[in-house]
Formats: C-alpha cells, structure tokens, sequence
C-alpha cells in the first residue's frame, strides 16, 4: 500500500513544486491536485463539509499548470488531478493539456476525474447539471479514444468529432490509469465503466462500498482513499480491505502550518509500519 498528499494549490500557500519536492523527499508516492476554475458568489449549493466554504475553493490555480510545476520538480513522485472537473472542459484540450504532463513527467500523471457539486459552477460552464453524469462519461470516453487512437473518432450524445490528430500522446499505455473520484449512489456503475480505480473522499461507508465494488468488478480495479483519519488503526483497517493508496488532504498554507499536520500523517504510517 502506498501513502500520498492531496492539495489546493493557491497563490499564497505553498507553491505546487515546492510541495511536491518536500513530500517527494519525505517519501510519499504520490500528490493530487483539487480542481475548480471558480465559485460562483450565489453560493446555492450548499457545500458538502458543512459550514462557510474554505477560501481555497475560489482560489486554487490553474490545475494543469500546477501539475506541470510539481512533474517538473520531482523525478519520482506520481502527480495526478484529484479531481478534474470533466464537466467543465472541453474533452480535446483535456486530452493534450493531460498527455503533455504525462509526457513531461516520463509518464507520472494520473487523470482524477468527477462530476463535481457545485451546481452554478457547472452551469456557468453550459453544463447542465441534470445530464452531467452522461457528458462526464463521454467526455472521460472521448479523452481515452484521443490518448489511445492516432486518429481519434468519436460520435456520442454530447461529443462528437471525426478524425482528429491530437498529440502527444501519453508516455503511459495504453494511457494514465482514470481515478474516478465521487460517492453518490451510482458511483460505482461509473466506476466499472470507465475507471481504473475509485478515488473518493473519507465517509463512514467507504470501505462497505469498496466490497461492493471488488464484488461487482471483472477486471482489475484499485480502491484508493483520500482523507481518512490519520490513525495506525484506519490505516490497518484500509490494508486488510485490499487498499492500494491512502491519501491526506494538506492545508493550503504555509510550512508552519503544513509541516504539522504532515508531522502527524507521517507518525501514523510509521505506527502502521512499525517503525514507530
């Protein structure tokens, strides 16, 4: 089971490749980046963690010139979207904007994809959300036909185009494995559709859906979980399920407020390890 980091990368924290280098050199696998390219001030919908919404959810830069930052300054760290917003973006440029990490990486990114829950953010896209879940799906198809077809086709309800030539291509093949992210009750439907693994944040019935999900799946499919408590016993319980990746969201702050929190991350793992 491998450890990594989740983060909101913003212009007064941290910055993506300094991060990336300091969790890279303190071990971890793997650094996924939070996505949203803005939040719209009505604030109708409610914000899933309860409470006033974090001011990083407004701020957090450009996904994948973050990701470009973080493959640049680490040479064995996996950097992926956790999660891209697929609903808001346009699948062509998507597909060349996640082969170029990929390939700047030597083939380290991971594609995080959602559906999202804000809304007015998804419609001020155009998206409508009470048909978000099939253009999420062909959207996530089409990025796959793009990466893996020299001259990519493809006809759906929502995406449509006919032989496009779109590089580079992805160093990984036949392309970077598809996190799908998310925890509503057709998830997993998604999942086992069109997901390599699932990926989704911390709640009490996370590790009952992952059974469902090993019951139900045909081929290899991972189950990774972000934000669980950082305890030894957690992180027990997540191995004996078959977990193949534990992550922990970080503050989007400084060092004196990051280093803390990951101070206490690392004392967990080592706890779980025995090397306490």
């Amino acid at each position: 089971m491998d450890f990594g980091i989740g983060y909101f990368p913003t212009a007064e924290a941290v910055g993506p490749g300094e991060l990336a280098a300091f969790v890279e050199e303190r071990g971890f696998e793997s650094l996924v980046f939070a996505e949203h390219t803005h939040i719209p001030a009505s604030r109708e919908s409610p914000y899933p963690g309860g409470g006033e919404l974090p001011r990083k959810y407004t701020a957090t830069l450009d996904l994948f010139v973050a990701l470009t930052a973080a493959a640049l300054a680490t040479n064995r760290l996996r950097v992926g979207s956790g999660i891209a917003l697929v609903i808001e973006r346009d699948p062509i440029i998507t597909a060349k904007e996640a082969a170029s990490v990929d390939v700047l990486s030597g083939g380290r990114f991971e594609f995080g994809v959602g559906a999202g829950w804000n809304r007015e953010e998804m419609a001020n896209h155009g998206t409508d959300p009470r048909t978000r879940m099939r253009l999420f799906a062909e959207r996530v198809e089409a990025i796959k036909a793009i990466w893996t077809e020299r001259e990519a086709s493809f006809h759906g309800e929502f995406v449509d185009f006919e032989r496009i030539l779109c590089e580079p291509k992805p160093v990984q093949r036949p392309h970077p494995p598809v996190l799908v992210g998310g925890h509503g009750p057709t998830v997993i439907d998604r999942v086992l559709a069109f997901g390599d693994a699932w990926f989704p944040n911390w709640t009490p019935d996370v590790l009952d859906r992952a059974a469902e999900l090993r019951s139900r799946a045909e081929r290899p499919i991972d189950f990774m979980a972000m934000g669980p408590p950082a305890k030894p016993e957690v992180i027990e319980e997540l191995a004996e399920a078959g977990t193949r990746r534990v992550s922990w969201w970080l503050p989007s702050a400084g060092f004196s407020v990051i280093e803390p929190r990951l101070e206490k991350i690392e004392r967990a793992i080592a706890e779980f390890t025995g090397e306490a």
